[in-house]
């Protein structure tokens, strides 16, 4: 009589899954990380002055959010750091990316461990440490060092954002094929054309994703914002925070929803970028 003998078979993450307890497990970790993003964004709809009652549909806050001059102001604020702060962050954070992963130098583990430390160290540190950095380098008035009311705040931006763009060149950078960089430069291509026609390309998918989580972690800073910021300089989301202050109103609601918006547009251009890009190495 033969015996059969039945193997066990590893199941995968994916096998799993299909179990009705761990889908129940996911539905309920959804709903609890997008349920308060929904409420918010259904009541900055809602005809009423409280945002824990409904009353009804009403545009009103937005229209009066559109109508706020200082929330405007602060909105440009904003964008100005954040554009700033990305171009000069792409710039920094590639450039260290590509001298820890090609070369070999003294001191190369303390340098490392030096840019990584902003992600690390908490924001209220870095905010504190910002606010003395500035007011020892600048006596007041401080207009006669820093002419622009932006300009400590974008400093402080590029210092905790370009550590990200960072991690993420170097960790495409990881997969590079160092052979078809060596073929170029056998073909009679420079070093500076090597780098355009071989490595940035391979880069570039890396370089838009810290773009866009450099943006994103400057539109949306506060703390550090709240210690480097002047008196007269208002960020869009310090001026948020001066509004729930005193009451959490739908046009609060409005603002948060409009930023959130903005959030998810620039997420999903960057992806759609990653996306082309992808398929262009891959000729299709």
């Amino acid at each position: 009589m033969a015996l059969f003998v039945k193997k066990r078979t590893t199941m995968s993450p994916l096998d799993y899954a299909g179990r009705w307890p761990l889908r129940l497990w996911v539905a309920g970790v959804m709903v609890f990380l997008y349920l308060p993003l929904a409420s918010l964004i259904l009541f900055s709809f809602n005809n009423s002055k409280r945002t824990i009652r409904w009353e009804g549909f009403t545009v009103d806050w937005y229209a009066r959010l559109a109508n706020d001059d200082a929330l405007i102001s602060a909105f440009a604020n904003s964008l100005t750091i954040a554009a700033l702060s990305t171009a000069v962050s792409v710039v920094l954070g590639a450039m260290a990316a590509i001298a820890l992963w090609r070369f070999r130098f003294p001191g190369k583990g303390a340098f490392d461990g030096m840019i990584t430390l902003p992600i690390v160290v908490p924001e209220i540190c870095m905010g504190v440490a910002m606010l003395v950095f500035f007011g020892t380098i600048a006596p007041w008035p401080r207009d006669l060092v820093w002419p622009f009311d932006l300009g400590a705040i974008t400093i402080a931006h590029i210092t905790f954002s370009f550590p990200f763009v960072t991690v993420v060149v170097r960790a495409r950078l990881a997969s590079f094929n160092r052979e078809m960089e060596e073929a170029a430069r056998d073909l009679g291509a420079s070093e500076l054309r090597a780098m355009r026609d071989i490595l940035l390309p391979h880069m570039r998918p890396a370089l838009i994703a810290g773009a866009l989580l450099a943006f994103t972690l400057s539109l949306d800073d506060f703390v550090i914002t709240f210690f480097t910021a002047g008196p007269n300089t208002v960020t869009f989301p310090v001026k948020i925070y001066s509004m729930v202050r005193f009451s959490v109103t739908p046009e609060v609601n409005a603002a948060s929803t409009v930023l959130m918006a903005i959030t998810v547009v620039l997420t999903l251009i960057g992806m759609r970028l990653q996306g082309s890009d992808m398929a262009k190495a891959k000729g299709v």
